[in-house]
C-alpha cells in the first residue's frame, strides 16, 4: 500500500483504491415478470436488469458480490425467477462475485427457494423463512426474511430474532452488513409508511451492541438514509421504477428511471453510493487520473 502526507491536511492519503476491502453491488426492486409482459404494461424490467449487469460487467470493477434485496419478481412467477437467475448468474461468475438473493413482498416463497437457492427443498410451509448468512471478503452478509405470505407490510418473527441473536453472538471479521426488503425507519411518504416494516424496535433491541455497520433495504422505490439505534440504514433505489417522494399533495405518483447502489468497505466504514442507471448523454469523460492531478493543483494553489 503506497501512502504520502497530504500537503493541504497533514494526514495520511492513500493511493488509489487500495483501502477498499469489499465491494457490493445492490440491486433491487427488480419486478421481473416472464417473457413478454411488462410492469404496469410499460416498463421492461429485464431490460433495466441486463442493461446494469452490463454496465457491470464492463466496468472491470472489482465486485466482490450481487446482494438483490427483494421484489426479484412482479408476482411469483417461476418463469420469472429462472430469467433473472439466468441473467445474473453469468455475470456475477465473470466478476467473480458471490449473489445473496432476499425476500420481497412481490415475492413467493416456494418458488423464490426452488429457483433461486439450490439447498432448498421445496415446501408448502408458509412460515419457512429464507434468511441466510454469507461471508464477503471477511464481511459478513446476514439476510433476513421480513415478508409474510399475502402481505405487503413487513414483519419479523420471533424465531428470526432470536436466529439473528445468535449469528451476531461472534463478531465477524470485518462486521456484519444486514439486508432486508422493508425499511425499519420512518417514511414522509403515506405508502411507504403504511408499508414499512412493523415494530423495528424489536430488531434494534438485537442489534444493539452488535458489529452490524450497515443495514440495507428496498422496497419504497426511492433513496432515503436514516439510522436504527445508531446504526445507518439506507433504501436502495429501485432497479424498475420509482416513486415520486414529493409528489403534488394528495397524489401517489410512479416515475421512469432506476438504479441501483455499491456498498464499500473503506477502512472500517461501510459507504453506500447511489448510481443513477437511467440512460443519459455523457457530459465529460475524462481520466481518473487526470482529475486526481487536478485537484491536487487546486490543493497545492489554495495551500500557497
Amino acid at each position: 500500500m503506497s501512502e504520502r502526507i497530504s500537503e493541504v491536511t497533514g494526514h495520511p492519503v492513500t493511493h488509489g483504491h487500495s483501502m477498499n476491502r469489499v465491494t457490493i453491488v445492490q440491486l433491487t426492486d427488480t419486478h421481473l415478470r416472464p417473457a413478454g409482459e411488462r410492469v404496469h404494461g410499460k416498463i421492461d424490467t429485464y431490460q433495466n436488469l441486463t442493461y446494469v449487469l452490463e454496465q457491470l460487467r464492463t466496468s472491470q470493477q472489482r465486485i466482490d458480490a450481487l446482494v438483490l434485496s427483494g421484489d426479484l419478481t412482479d408476482n411469483g412467477s417461476p418463469e420469472a425467477y429462472r430469467r433473472l437467475r439466468d441473467a445474473v448468474e453469468p455475470v456475477a461468475a465473470e466478476l467473480g462475485a458471490q449473489t445473496v438473493y432476499v425476500m420481497g413482498n412481490h415475492d413467493d416463497r416456494a418458488a423464490f427457494g426452488t429457483e433461486l437457492l439450490d439447498t432448498y427443498c421445496a415446501t408448502s410451509d408458509p412460515d419457512f423463512t429464507h434468511d441466510q448468512v454469507t461471508d464477503v471478503a471477511g464481511l459478513r452478509v446476514i439476510a433476513l426474511d421480513s415478508t409474510t405470505p399475502r402481505r405487503h407490510d413487513g414483519r419479523l418473527e420471533p424465531e428470526q430474532l432470536d436466529w439473528l441473536a445468535e449469528q451476531l453472538r461472534q463478531p465477524a471479521r470485518h462486521g456484519t452488513l444486514l439486508v432486508l426488503h422493508h425499511p425499519p425507519i420512518p417514511s414522509p411518504i403515506a405508502a411507504t409508511e403504511y408499508l414499512r416494516l412493523e415494530k423495528p424496535e424489536l430488531l434494534d433491541e438485537v442489534l444493539a451492541g452488535s458489529d452490524v455497520r450497515l443495514i440495507i433495504c428496498g422496497h419504497n422505490h426511492l433513496t432515503g438514509a436514516a439510522a436504527l439505534g445508531g446504526i445507518p440504514v439506507w433504501i436502495g433505489p429501485a432497479l424498475s421504477y420509482r416513486i415520486d417522494p414529493i409528489a403534488p399533495i394528495g397524489r401517489h405518483r410512479g416515475l421512469l428511471g432506476f438504479g441501483y447502489s455499491r456498498i464499500d468497505l473503506l477502512g472500517s466504514t461501510l459507504v453506500a453510493t447511489a448510481i443513477e442507471a437511467t440512460p443519459a448523454e455523457t457530459l465529460y469523460d475524462r481520466t481518473e487520473q487526470d482529475v486526481l492531478e487536478q485537484l491536487a493543483a487546486l490543493a497545492a494553489a489554495e495551500a500557497g
